[in-house]
């Protein structure tokens, strides 16, 4: 995969421009997004996603987690409405507009809230999932209850509803290159910076949502990459330095994420980084 050059702006006076936080929805699709393949599989295995699942995908991105689904058989409903840029890309993993290429009923992308997904004639949904994972930024536990309160009415009675989290600091090695977000951005403290996980994040979720806890996993997802480049560039693209860009500026938040990657740092060149993400399974009640 060839690199993809960043023309750094001269510092200026003035006001720092604020991050577009869709910018970056390739390198998310290209490099960070299969870090997590191991918790979507981990939970599929679970819970037996199959033809005869009918799952929603919150918050879905560009498509991955769906893609793994589908390829077990199950109907897929993808809905996200925070980036376009990532909903493209899923339209194109998921259903390609190629000349020969046949629409696949068993596959949705919605642009918008969980209410645009259904139908009067649609059945309710079998497995919901919330694969980003929460405990990391400030307010991402609010936004899923939100998400899992619009969401749990379309799904049958005693369907599992999977969310996911960061496991704790101290067994996730990105953990140390994360601080370098809530440092940089501390005059903006509480505008998205990072935040370490808190043990109990997704039971409080669930818990908030009316559900009813129902078996936990941890699950090792390791964030490998080619060179510190990719690393800096796949990091960059969970959005999570975005307020650490606004309070200080592009270069210097490459340059504090290249120096916190140095442990990680292999012979080869290659940066690895174990981590262990967290996932609970609760029940509509």
């Amino acid at each position: 995969m060839t690199p993809t050059l960043v023309r750094h702006q001269p510092s200026h006076a003035g006001p720092t421009p604020r991050v577009n936080p869709c910018a970056r929805a390739r390198d998310w699709s290209e490099i960070q997004e299969r870090m997590l393949v191991p918790l979507h599989e981990a939970v599929y295995e679970r819970l037996d996603v199959g033809p005869a699942t009918r799952l929603l995908g919150l918050g879905c991105g560009s498509g991955l987690a769906l893609l793994r689904a589908a390829s077990r058989g199950a109907t897929v409903t993808g809905v996200d409405a925070g980036c376009p840029e990532r909903l493209a890309l899923a339209r194109q993993r998921l259903l390609p507009d190629e000349p020969g290429t046949r629409a696949r009923a068993t596959i949705r992308i919605v642009e918008g809230a969980p209410r645009d997904t259904a139908g009067a004639a649609s059945p309710a949904y079998t497995v919901v999932t919330a694969f980003e994972p929460i405990g990391c930024r400030p307010g991402d536990a609010d936004v899923l209850g939100e998400l899992l309160a619009a969401a749990t009415p379309l799904a049958a009675r005693g369907a599992p509803v999977v969310l996911t989290g960061w496991g704790p600091p101290e067994r996730c090695a990105t953990s140390a290159v994360l601080r370098v977000a809530t440092k940089l951005a501390d005059p903006l403290r509480g505008t998205g910076s990072w935040r370490p996980a808190l043990r109990d994040d997704l039971e409080e979720v669930a818990q908030r949502a009316g559900l009813k806890p129902d078996g936990s996993g941890r699950v090792a997802c390791p964030f490998g990459y080619a060179d510190v480049a990719s690393a800096v560039r796949g990091l960059l693209s969970t959005g999570l330095f975005d307020a650490a860009v606004t309070a200080t500026d592009q270069a210097q938040v490459d340059k504090e994420i290249r120096e916190a990657l140095h442990p990680y740092r292999w012979q080869d060149g290659t940066v690895w980084m174990p981590n262990v993400f967290r996932y609970l399974i609760a029940r509509v009640p």
